[in-house]
This record gives C-alpha cells, structure tokens and sequence, in this order.
C-alpha cells in the first residue's frame, strides 16, 4: 500500500477529526476564571430546551490541559443529583451529538456534562487536532473530576456516556475508574481497533501495520521540516458517486446544515494527518472485562461500525453476538432496528433509546 493510498484508508476508517483552526486560543483570564476563549451564545446544532438549565464551565485533567464543557441541570432541581459526563463523536463538539445527549438527560433529571476532548472544539491543548488514548481518557475522567466536587451533584452516582470514537473512550474509563458507576457507549467505534485493523481486519496484517507505521514516521518528519502538521481532511466533500452508504450518511450530517458546527473537525479540514499515531499500540479495551459496573452498549443494526460494540460485549462477557441485542449480567448489548451508524448521532431518525438510557442510568445510579 502506497502511503497515499494509507493515508486515504486511514481518513476513511477513523473518521479523522480536527478542530477550527483558530479555536481556544489563549485569552487574559475573564471572570469564569479560565485562559479559554469561550462562545457564550447558543450555537448548537439542537435547539435549546426550556426544561433545563445550561451554563459554560471548564476543568483541567491531569496533564494540565483545561477543558471546556456546557452543564445541563434541571430546572427547579434540589438537592444532590446524579451526573452525566458526555462525549463525542471522534472529530465531533459538544455543539453537536454530546449536547444534544447531555440536554434530554437533563430533561429526564440528570445533571449533565457534555465537553470538548483535549486539543480539540473549544478545549485547550497544542498543537490543535491530535488524539491520544491516554489523554482523551483522561478527558473522562477529569470530567468525573469536576463533577464529583460539585454542591449539587451526589459523587457516589456519577456515569459517562460516550458516542462513536469516545464510547470506546468512555469503556476505557470506566474500566481504569470505579467512581464511574454506570456507562452507556452508543454507536461505539473501538479506534485502537480499526487503527491497527481496518474495518473487519482489511488491514490487519505485519505488513499493512508496518506501512503504516512507515507512513507516518515520514509524515513526522515532514511536518518537523515545515514546522507544521499537515492535515489529513474532515468527512469528504464533494461526495464521490461510489461512496460507500456511511461515508455518505457521515455527509449528511457531518457537512449539512442538519450537524455542521464550524469547530467541528468531521465537519472541516480534519484531523493531523499524524494525529492517531499512537492508536496503532494501545488498545482500548483490554481490560473491559474487569469493568465491574453497568455498561450499556447501543448500536443500529444497518451499522456499518456494528461489530465495535459486539467485540466490546464479547470483551466484558466473553459471549460472542451478532446483529441481535444481549444480556449477561450487569452487560447490555441493545441493537436499534434498521438503525446506521447515523442514526444515532441526532434526533434525526427518531431511534436514539432514550427512553432506555433514562432507565438504564436510573437503574445504575
């Protein structure tokens, strides 16, 4: 494989991401007391819900790195609550598909935190664009972090949710953190996984790895010479005539006015072309099956990334599934009918459980 053509199969399988590139610079500290340039206005791709309660916030993780965040409380709520941390898509913000869960938690009683990962929307972090296993879990559990200590939050009931690339994320989390009590990943892509392999190991053999491995050491030193990181390209556009069912359902959301959000990097120029270099030796779920707590799993059965979540079951259960929704203790696998990869990202389709995850969470927490 040629390194373009790496490169090429490398944007299509992990959706590379990137962030506007003039977002989060540094800024004199306002009275919310952070270097974080913040948009005070609503400009989520949702509409905003006149049952909760929203302010920016933002929290810094273990590597120093602050982040910013939108809390959703209740309206009128009392007392102490159980919480939510939210995140992803990979390559998406907290405008889009996180927000939008944060706020119908809300809605049911939650308190809610959807947030921008590191180096990414309007969290800090440089250079801008890039991923990493470890700080993009950390991410989680910084978000634990903040929402523990907080007057109205009870910290023994606190869970995290995770969409696309940040459900494996968020399995990851809860795997490394037991004060995470209950975790939902819907749609969930494992992007250790499709890094290494491809979709359904198209590239999974030494050879393949090592090509990639070998692009990507060459792109390193290209961008030190230039002293800049190519980018490797957002969601495509304009759309080929051959492009498969979920590029273009990625189209649909990621580039039309139904999800685009301009510091969203699926919706823009992408990811760094280096960014998830390191996906390629760390996997992500290899202690899943010592997550002690409720884990929820949610995916649409026309899913393209379907087998993310069936591999996740099988991690924590070792029951091997296919296409039909699981049960085995406290481990849920719940297949959405004739959903895609999508159909999960908005309101759109009108499939999105929430009804289930209300319940679920309850449950849990």
């Amino acid at each position: 494989m040629t390194s373009k053509n790496l490169l090429s199969a490398l944007l299509v399988a992990v959706v590379l991401t990137a962030c506007h590139p003039n977002e989060s610079k540094p800024t004199p500290k306002n009275q919310d007391m952070t270097n974080l340039s913040l948009t005070q206005e609503w400009d989520k791709t949702f509409p905003k819900s006149d049952k909760v309660d929203h302010r920016k916030v933002t929290f810094t993780n273990r590597y120093g790195i602050e982040l910013a965040a939108d809390l959703y409380t209740p309206k009128g709520a009392t007392g102490k609550l159980a919480a939510i941390a939210v995140s992803g898509p990979f390559g998406a913000v907290k405008e889009q598909c996180s927000g939008l869960y944060a706020q119908h938690m809300a809605e049911r009683g939650f308190l809610t935190l959807a947030f921008d990962p590191s180096f990414t929307g309007e969290s800090g972090g440089e250079p801008r664009r890039m991923a990493s296993p470890d700080i993009n879990t950390e991410d989680f559990l910084a978000a634990v972090d903040f929402l523990s200590v907080q007057e109205n939050v009870d910290a023994e009931r606190i869970g995290v949710i995770g969409i696309c690339g940040w459900g494996g994320m968020a399995v990851n989390a809860a795997a490394l953190d037991p004060r995470i009590k209950a975790t939902v990943a819907s749609t969930m892509y494992d992007m250790t996984k499709v890094t290494v392999e491809g979709y359904f190991k198209s590239e999974d053999t030494p050879q393949q790895r090592m090509e990639k491995r070998r692009a990507l050491a060459a792109q390193r030193t290209e961008d030190y010479k230039t002293g800049e990181h190519k980018r490797a390209g957002g969601v495509v556009d304009p759309l080929p005539d051959d492009a498969p069912q979920f590029v273009k359902d990625y189209h649909a959301y990621y580039k039309t006015e139904r999800g685009y959000h301009v510091r969203s990097g699926n919706s823009n120029d992408g990811w760094n072309v280096t960014g998830c270099q390191s996906f390629l030796n760390q996997p992500l779920l290899c202690w899943a099956h010592e997550i002690e707590t409720p884990v929820l799993l949610i995916h649409g059965e026309k899913a393209h990334s379907r087998y993310f979540s069936e591999y996740a079951f099988e991690r924590m259960t070792g029951k091997h599934v296919e296409g039909v929704s699981a049960k085995e203790g406290n481990k849920e696998l719940l297949i959405i009918p004739g959903a895609s990869h999508v159909d999960l990202y908005d309101d759109e389709a009108g499939v999105i459980p929430y009804d289930k995850i209300e319940a679920f969470l309850k449950a849990a927490l």
